[in-house]
């Protein structure tokens, strides 16, 4: 069984994140503390932290709006909550755990914003909320 440690955030995709962090930073009050674009996975992130968790802004590579990780979800759904994400003490071992006990992973753990180690679970496991574990790494 998976060591859960805590929630470590809320993803919500977004078609422009300059728009959307105008709204949590200005509506909101809340500050952004880390940007990163991610190539391999063809998005680029903001967190805004909240409180002992984050707020995780996802929206595609200029260019690669046909092909990141969040375009299909942009296209059929818009904007709005992606996925959560617990983290856990060890991706990989965990990950392998939830496999093990019958879950499916929607991604093998790998390399993710914010130096950890993510892997995602299947909505069709959870119920319907695509779920990422995730181990900073240090």
């Amino acid at each position: 069984m998976p060591t859960i440690e805590g929630l470590d955030h809320i993803a919500i995709a977004t078609a422009d994140l300059e728009t959307a962090l105008t709204f949590w930073q200005a509506q909101l009050g809340l500050v952004c503390e880390h940007i990163e674009e991610i190539p391999t996975r063809g998005i680029k992130v903001a967190f805004l932290a909240v409180g002992n968790t984050r707020i995780e802004l996802v929206a595609p590579l200029p260019g690669r709006e046909d092909d990141s990780e969040v375009s299909k979800f942009l296209r059929e759904r818009g904007g709005g909550i992606h996925h959560i994400a617990l983290r856990t003490a060890d991706v990989d071992v965990d990950s392998a755990a939830m496999v093990a006990a019958g879950a499916r992973l929607a991604q093998q753990p790998a390399p993710g914003a914010h130096g950890c180690r993510v892997a995602f679970v299947h909505p069709k496991s959870t119920g319907g909320v695509l779920l990422e574990l995730s181990t900073p790494q240090h």
